[in-house]
């Protein structure tokens, strides 16, 4: 842990948050046989709400990049890392007449394959896609009959919509064909809401009480979408 001089709080070198919002107890590293590259957007970084940062601690070796329109050859070497054939966790968009037709699934075992995600909301996303061609010639995995998020401290369009964490369990889970093999991912993703639920309970009683500090309102706002 390190402090910041002036009125900055001490902050986790670890998991990059607030040393009081420090989400390194719910860190469960875990082997994937496909590597994973999580590429996130800049408005990410800083949200509480993000699970993109647990992913990428517990995920052994996973890479995590930030950006929107990435340079060529950074990407093409990101993707294309130590000859493994890389594959964007990203739906169809076959009503999308500005995007091209992926490419089929590889028929690759796991451990050959790099999955590739998008950490941004969905108009974000959908903007990274456009901004970097090489995504866009990238075969798909999409999900399918997904279970219910449990994302409850962020609005989600549907129930169906998961965060980056919970997506990236489902896939590795579709690439291996051991979906349990996942389950202390998801295990550790719970742990995560079930802190920044009680921390928004907890900040909102001393802003009752009237002793809440303006970081505490602050953060709040972040994690309530304000």
């Amino acid at each position: 842990m390190t402090g910041a001089a002036g009125l900055k709080r001490a902050v986790c070198e670890r998991c990059l948050r607030a040393q009081s919002a420090c989400i390194c107890r719910w860190i469960t590293p875990v082997q994937a046989q496909a590597h994973l590259l999580i590429l996130q957007h800049p408005l990410e970084v800083g949200n509480a709400k993000n699970s993109a940062r647990l992913l990428h601690l517990c995920v052994t070796g996973s890479v995590m990049a930030t950006g929107e329109a990435f340079d060529t050859g950074v990407l093409d070497g990101l993707l294309h890392a130590d000859g493994r054939t890389p594959v964007l966790l990203y739906p169809a968009t076959p009503d999308d007449a500005g995007l091209p037709a992926p490419p089929p699934m590889p028929a690759l075992p796991a451990e050959a394959l790099r999955l590739v995600l998008l950490d941004a909301t969905w108009r974000k996303s959908r903007k990274m896609l456009y901004l970097n061609p090489a995504l866009q010639r990238l075969p798909r995995l999409g999900l399918t009959d997904v279970a219910p998020s449990n994302y409850r401290i962020r609005k989600a369009h549907a129930p169906h919509q998961l965060s980056s964490l919970e997506a990236a369990a489902q896939a590795f889970g579709l690439l291996e064909n051991a979906s349990g093999h996942f389950d202390p991912l998801l295990d550790a993703f719970d742990g995560f809401v079930e802190q920044q639920a009680a921390y928004v309970r907890a900040c909102a009683a001393r802003s009752l009480a009237g002793n809440a500090s303006q970081s505490d309102e602050q953060d709040v706002n972040r994690l309530v979408g304000r």
